[in-house]
């Protein structure tokens, strides 16, 4: 996740400059970040299984879940289009995260670890 909220963040500082190159060059960038984050979210998620966990921690863990393969659906279209219109794709990957990141939190909770 790291990985992607850094190429949004470059993304933004580029377009913030107002150079099309830069911004073009970040949407790249973003779109290969979003392959490496692909690949870590893809070999993650096949441990996560809902099932596995008790009663009243398997609706978080499958909001989590639901939420990792809705991140992992997106970061293959932010794979193949960043490099072209990158703003609509890091629009739809920050709403995406700010999900994730709830759904995590929430997750978190459930299990009794700290939220950071």
């Amino acid at each position: 996740m790291a990985q992607i909220k850094s190429g949004i963040d470059r993304l933004g500082r580029a377009q913030g400059g107002h150079d099309t190159l830069q911004v073009r060059q970040a949407g790249r960038r973003l779109g290969g970040l979003c392959t490496a984050a692909r690949g870590f979210l893809v070999s993650g998620r096949g441990a996560m299984e809902p099932m596995a966990y008790e009663t009243p921690t398997r609706r978080p863990a499958r909001d989590l879940a639901l939420q990792l393969d809705s991140l992992s659906i997106i970061t293959k279209e932010c794979q193949l289009t960043a490099g072209k219109t990158p703003m609509p794709v890091a629009a739809g990957l920050v709403a995406r995260l700010r999900a994730y990141e709830a759904a995590l939190a929430a997750f978190r909770t459930a299990i009794g670890l700290p939220n950071r």
